[in-house]
């Protein structure tokens, strides 16, 4: 059998977590779910057991109480948020917001709720053989549902009140309940890719947080792009964190290599375009400047630039910054190269020894960036004097 790639990649990268689209009036047949669980039990299981257990809520008075349930959990709260929060803002989670409410508000309408379970209890010991035996069963079970014209939500909230939807269910203490999926056809079937990371970014090689931009070589080389990057989570809004993000001389104190910048004749302040210079010091080198040109600049998401040469960058460092409830991710990368820097120039002298001179170098730089990003952290979280 020979398998249409194409559709199948369809499925995998438009299956969403499917709320304002789903079709509360229209029934969905039991049938279907049974087949989209009987795909789902083809998932990879620990041992070999069938240890999955689905529960398909269909009584109009159980889904209400679900709904309840959900509401109290967590539910109530998303609802707020939508109405107090993010309504009529440019929050950049205002869509998921109202999403995740309507959710709330219409999950008893829903024509049915699948609770996939699992023989065993987690004992917290971090062992695997519970989670790792359902969630990819989960997640075919969604997957199945797209390709048959329905939609889902991925949802945990409930599991907040698990002893109650124990109780109203009547699963037994020896059962762990994963997660909760409204079921329901979707209006259209038209669902575009979600924004995410490309794999270059998030892929790391031989190592944690080694990226590169091509290849890389055997061995690895200058011209194969090498870079590295540091990620925290910060309790702040992004709001909070930009000020430090985009001052260019804020990582000065905190670096053991930069030393501080200044803005270029003509610019004053981060914007798409603006020059600035860069003062640095390594004991192997001594003391430079660096002229550097922002290149990527978005208020409270993205400031990046590029150093020595617009068109031919001797390196490309960027911050950036996603959020959710009040929590800030920041991102922090560089990539070296392609143009010529004081790498090259070592790895001209010693060709021979050119990955040993990469890895030192990253491994410099990622040092030098754990410190910006903690300095960062500590200032973002710092409550108002």
């Amino acid at each position: 059998m020979i398998i249409d790639t194409a559709a199948v990649d369809e499925a995998l990268t438009t299956t969403r977590s499917v709320r304002l689209r789903l079709d509360l009036d229209r029934e969905v047949d039991t049938q279907i779910i049974l087949d989209c669980i009987d795909i789902a039990e083809q998932a990879p299981t620990g041992g070999n057991q069938g240890s999955r257990r689905w529960i398909v809520v269909r009584e109009p008075a159980l889904k209400v109480r679900l709904a309840e349930l959900y509401l109290e959990a967590a539910g109530g709260r998303m609802i707020e948020a939508r109405d107090k929060l993010v309504a009529g803002t440019d929050h950049p989670n205002a869509r998921v917001m109202k999403s995740a409410a309507y959710l709330a508000e219409h999950l008893a309408e829903v024509p049915a709720i699948v609770i996939p379970t699992i023989i065993g209890v987690h004992d917290g010991s971090g062992k695997p053989g519970l989670f790792d035996s359902v969630i990819q069963a989960a997640w075919s079970f969604c997957v199945a549902l797209r390709a048959r014209g329905l939609g889902t939500a991925w949802t945990t909230a409930v599991l907040n009140r698990k002893s109650d939807l124990a109780e109203l269910l009547g699963i037994p203490s020896s059962m762990t309940e994963i997660a909760m999926f409204p079921v329901a056809w979707t209006k259209g079937t038209e669902f575009r890719r979600a924004t995410r990371y490309p794999a270059r970014e998030i892929t790391y090689f031989d190592g944690f947080a080694r990226t590169w931009e091509s290849g890389p070589s055997n061995p690895p080389r200058l011209s194969d792009g090498p870079g590295t990057v540091v990620e925290v989570d910060i309790s702040a809004p992004a709001s909070a964190v930009w000020p430090f993000v985009s001052d260019i001389s804020f990582g000065a104190q905190f670096s053991e290599e930069f030393t501080g910048a200044r803005w270029a004749d003509g610019h004053d302040g981060p914007a798409l375009g603006a020059q600035f210079i860069g003062s640095n010091h390594h004991p192997a080198i001594g003391e430079w400047e660096v002229p550097c040109f922002v290149h990527r600049y978005a208020e409270k998401q993205e400031f990046g630039w590029v150093t020595a040469d617009r068109d031919n960058p001797g390196a490309r460092w960027r911050f950036e910054l996603t959020g959710f409830a009040g929590v800030t991710r920041l991102r922090y990368s560089v990539m070296l190269g392609p143009g010529p820097s004081g790498i090259s120039v070592a790895i001209e002298n010693k060709p021979d020894k050119e990955p040993r001179i990469l890895q030192r170098r990253i491994d410099e730089h990622r040092a030098n960036m754990q410190r910006v990003v903690k300095g960062i952290k500590a200032a973002a979280e710092q409550p108002p004097s």
